[in-house]
């Protein structure tokens, strides 16, 4: 597609029934960059352990990528202090 579109366009929802998941911007995690799992949390909270805290984790792809790294599981280093026109956040909150 080539840009970015407005949420909910493809009108389809994950099991999780989140729209829009996967390749409009990559997506800033809270998590420090490490190149593996090892030593990694358990219970869900962000690894902040690391001295480097401009070394972050974008995970799901972006308009700019090809189809095969527009998935959750997909992760890039990136250094946050940087600016990209592809990586966004997603705010979240409680119901």
């Amino acid at each position: 597609m080539g840009k970015t579109t407005e949420v909910g366009s493809f009108e389809i929802a994950n099991s999780f029934g989140l729209y829009d998941m996967h390749g409009l911007v990559w997506e800033w995690c809270l998590d420090n960059w490490y190149e593996n799992y090892d030593k990694a949390p358990t219970n869900g909270d962000a690894w902040l352990d690391s001295d480097d805290n401009d070394a972050r984790v974008t995970r799901g792809g972006s308009w700019s990528n090809e189809g095969i790294l527009c998935r959750s599981s997909s992760r890039q280093f990136r250094i946050a202090s940087r600016m990209w026109n592809n990586i966004g956040f997603r705010s979240v909150r409680s119901l």
